[in-house]
């Protein structure tokens, strides 16, 4: 009980402090949320990614691994997520919103505090946590935004338009910067951090300004089938793959705890921006990170007590 309420305070209280300041804000103002949208994918996101990828230290043996594991993760969950999809007879670009919400998952904002928590500062436990940080948000912003895209566009179009976020050159800068030891003048520096410590309030203002929008539906079986294969498909998928990897110690419950969290803020960011059922986006990450407070303390329970 002690280490719930631990996490609750720690964790899932100031996510929906900001939440609900997003909900007062719109219920008040009527705010535009294209606009947060598009402030969250060509500003802060950008910012966001450059400084963590710029800043990154790890191995290539320990980066491989956690590609790999990462890399079989989405894989089946994205299986799973399609599978489930045919089953309630979801379709188009309904089932792709569906699947990117069952494979995003918020290792940001909700991930980075809770593995600091766990671990208590462990720099390795940490490092593991960028990697997948890292992953998530080049995976987020390429298949996801090329998958909504796709379903309105067409996949050439798609894959053209992916050229012009600028989330792909943050990227590439922010690991060939790294690489190459290349020092970032002090006011370029400064102004980078700011844009990255943005990220995780705008991200949850603008969610909290989308549930303020919802027109909730009594039929949520959509939801429920999303929240279900995210916070307990994708942890027993992890400890699948941890088993078949061989892993233990830090690294296993790292990577099982990674998998645990609730769907992405930033997957109902792109929902909206794309205009592709954003309101069962929002809904699925709201109930998501709901849910996770209980399913997330759990795993971190199982975690520490099987490795």
């Amino acid at each position: 009980m002690t280490e719930f309420l631990v996490i609750f305070q720690d964790v899932i209280l100031p996510i929906f402090i900001l939440l609900v300041i997003g909900f007062c804000l719109h219920m008040k103002f009527k705010l535009d949320l294209a606009t947060l949208a598009k402030l969250n994918i060509y500003f802060v996101v950008p910012g966001f990614i450059f400084v963590r990828l710029y800043e990154a230290n790890f191995s290539l043996q320990l980066f491989v691994l956690v590609l790999a594991f990462f890399l079989l993760l989405v894989l089946l969950l994205y299986l799973l997520a399609i599978i489930m999809a045919k089953i309630m007879g979801i379709k188009n670009g309904k089932r792709t919103t569906f699947a990117n919400s069952v494979m995003f998952f918020n290792s940001g904002n909700y991930g980075v505090p809770v593995n600091d928590l766990v671990f208590r500062g462990d720099p390795f436990a940490m490092s593991i946590q960028v990697i997948v940080l890292t992953l998530q948000n080049i995976f987020l912003f390429s298949y996801g935004i090329f998958s909504l895209r796709a379903a309105q566009d067409g996949k050439w179009k798609a894959a053209l338009g992916y050229f012009k976020m600028p989330v792909l050159y943050a990227m590439l800068a922010g690991v060939l910067l790294n690489i190459a030891n290349i020092p970032i003048p002090k006011p370029i520096w400064t102004s980078a951090n700011y844009i990255a410590d943005a990220m995780i309030a705008l991200a949850l203002i603008t969610l909290g300004a989308q549930v303020a929008r919802l027109k909730f539906s009594k039929k949520l079986s959509i939801v429920y089938a999303s929240v279900t294969l995210r916070l307990i498909g994708g942890p027993v998928l992890a400890f699948v793959i941890i088993h078949i990897f061989q892993l233990d110690g830090i690294v296993a419950q790292t990577l099982l705890i990674a998998a645990a969290m609730p769907t992405s803020v930033n997957s109902a960011v792109i929902a909206e921006e794309y205009n592709s059922y954003p309101d069962l986006a929002a809904q699925t990450v709201l109930f998501s990170t709901i849910v996770s407070m209980l399913t997330v303390t759990v795993t971190v329970y199982m975690a520490q007590l099987l490795y």
